[in-house]
């Protein structure tokens, strides 16, 4: 008998019947361990949101025993429900063999004024952001944590969040179906920051929730089939690299089959198998206008990534020439952090020098705004050492929107701790043309066929990392055992931190220099896949 929770509502088709069909395979699967400490921090979260909100208030609450085994939380909550607990903590509703469905929501709030219950879930990711005071066409429901009164929020903004609203749509349909859902067709979320509960209107959402339900249910009942296409899951899905029952992996099936997923992932791969092009050679094959609902990006680039893929090309250079800015004094810039705690190392290369500035402290801790502050005060000396010796400055990053969040947190957290700067002062130095992000420079002026990350594209400059799982996920487990989470600090891991570290600031630096020196040389144009053009540079079939 197949069962479906929400989680299942958002994410690939074919991942959902693969994992029906081989349970036993998955059930081997060591869980990665990036995977596992978000799924931690998540229960971390709903701890403390649990403890908070039933100290408030003790005698409203009934709180379900997480060590109950599945039947008897599911009674206990209908137990509760029938006998009109204020607020619920840890329902499990009961399965529904006919439809399915399975689910629980961590808080059930009794709608005093309306009869049953809203369902509202706790999230380990922002719901909302903080709205600056300026004009808006719409502003979003919330509610206070401890009394239940929804009203328009001119403070925040909504991030959208399509897996919080299918889940909640999942928990209203499973309380309808004991006429215990609140006609005021809500929901609730409670996110990362727990400061107010973000209000969502299910009345639209119901419709699209019952048709994907509808879908995923017979998915993994076998009625429907499925086949892969390549999307961002893919990198952290165990069934991109292992087959089942003699088939290959998802990747083997989609080189073989040379699905245009390869090089047009996600819903671009969508449109394109509307206009009837199923493989990479299809694309590259391309004549005439674009499709007419085609919205992602310059169609001719997109042509151009299939007939390199087919060539071996791993960049095309959009322009005759190459670019980047460059300084008399120049320094890398790569941070380490860790979920939303913090970050823990600032690395810095200048002159072939590395140094780095962290703490070992476990996240949060104040320590942070100590080597905050000493990577700052270091980096802005260096900056003003050149201005007065008459030198031009560049700080370099690869994709800055990790440093730029952390700059601004951390000047945020740590204001007025020695070395730490004003927020005004971040944003004049990351609004300057001083801090330059080599991603930019890489997407503003190549093609990437296989991906624009840095561990992409700094091995075509001829770099490569000493760490063969080096990556921001294994790091996480790295830096658990570094400072000791689960037992006593590794010391080896933090030398593993450290080089791993180094190896980010390296890289920029060299494919900065590949980029002002080699790449023109080395890396084909646009007009070597032009027109016509369906193998490598010059023509030929390249197959």
């Amino acid at each position: 008998m197949a069962f479906l929770d929400a989680r299942s509502l958002i994410g690939c088709r074919h991942r959902l019947h693969l994992d029906a069909e081989h349970p036993g395979i998955i059930a081997e699967v060591r869980e990665d361990p990036g995977v596992q400490q978000r799924r931690e921090a998540a229960t971390a979260h709903r701890t403390r949101v649990r403890d908070e909100l039933v100290a408030a208030a003790p005698a409203d609450w009934v709180v379900i025993d997480p060590q109950l085994r599945a039947g008897e939380k599911a009674a206990a909550t209908m137990a509760a429900i029938e006998a009109g607990a204020p607020r619920i903590w840890g329902g499990l509703l009961p399965q529904e063999p006919d439809t399915g469905r399975r689910g629980g929501a961590e808080f059930l709030l009794r709608d005093d004024d309306r009869g049953g219950y809203i369902p509202i879930i706790v999230v380990n990711h922002k719901v909302t952001d903080p709205r600056r005071p300026d004009p808006a066409d719409f502003h979003p429901l919330t509610s206070d944590l401890f009394r239940w009164q929804p009203r328009r929020d001119k403070h925040v903004k909504l991030r959208p969040q399509p897996r919080d609203q299918q889940r909640l749509a999942h928990l209203y349909r499973m309380l309808q179906r004991h006429g215990m859902a609140s006609p005021a067709l809500v929901g609730g979320a409670i996110g990362l920051a727990f400061d107010r509960i973000l209000v969502h209107d299910l009345t639209n959402v119901l419709a699209d929730y019952d048709q994907r339900y509808a879908d995923r249910i017979a998915v993994v009942r076998g009625e429907l089939p499925t086949q892969p296409s390549k999307v961002p899951e893919c990198r952290q899905c165990p069934w991109w690299v292992r087959g089942a029952d003699g088939n290959p992996s998802c990747e083997g099936q989609l080189a073989l089959m040379r699905d245009v997923s390869l090089v047009a992932p996600g819903s671009r791969a969508e449109v394109l198998r509307v206009h009837g092009v199923q493989t990479v050679d299809e694309l590259a094959a391309w004549e005439g206008d674009e499709p007419d609902d085609w919205q992602h990006g310059p169609f001719s680039e997109t042509v151009v990534t299939a007939r390199a893929w087919i060539a071996g090309a791993p960049l095309v250079r959009r322009f005759d020439t190459v670019s980047v800015r460059r300084a008399d004094v120049e320094v890398d810039v790569d941070l380490e952090s860790y979920q939303e705690d913090g970050a823990y190392l600032w690395g810095t290369l200048l002159d072939g020098v590395y140094r780095p500035f962290v703490t070992w402290d476990p996240l949060p801790t104040e320590d942070e705004g100590r080597s905050f502050g000493e990577f700052w005060t270091w980096l802005m000396q260096v900056r003003a050492d050149a201005h007065a010796a008459g030198k031009t400055f560049a700080a370099y990053c690869y994709s800055r929107t990790a440093e730029d969040k952390w700059l601004y947190e951390s000047a945020r957290r740590f204001a007025g701790k020695p070395g730490v700067p004003t927020h005004e002062q971040v944003r004049a130095f990351v609004d300057s043309p001083e801090w330059v992000d080599m991603f930019q420079a890489v997407t503003d002026q190549f093609i990437c066929p296989n991906g624009k990350g840095l561990k992409k594209i700094a091995p075509v400059a001829g770099f490569g990392w000493r760490d063969p799982e080096a990556g921001g996920e294994a790091s996480m487990g790295w830096y658990r055992r570094a400072v000791g989470y689960d037992a006593d600090p590794d010391l080896s891991q933090r030398t593993r931190l450290f080089e791993y570290n180094e190896d980010d600031v390296r890289a920029t630096q060299v494919l900065r220099e590949w980029m002002t020196q080699r790449a023109v040389d080395e890396v084909p144009s646009l007009t070597d896949f032009g027109r016509g053009a369906t193998g490598g540079p010059g023509g030929g079939s390249g197959a």
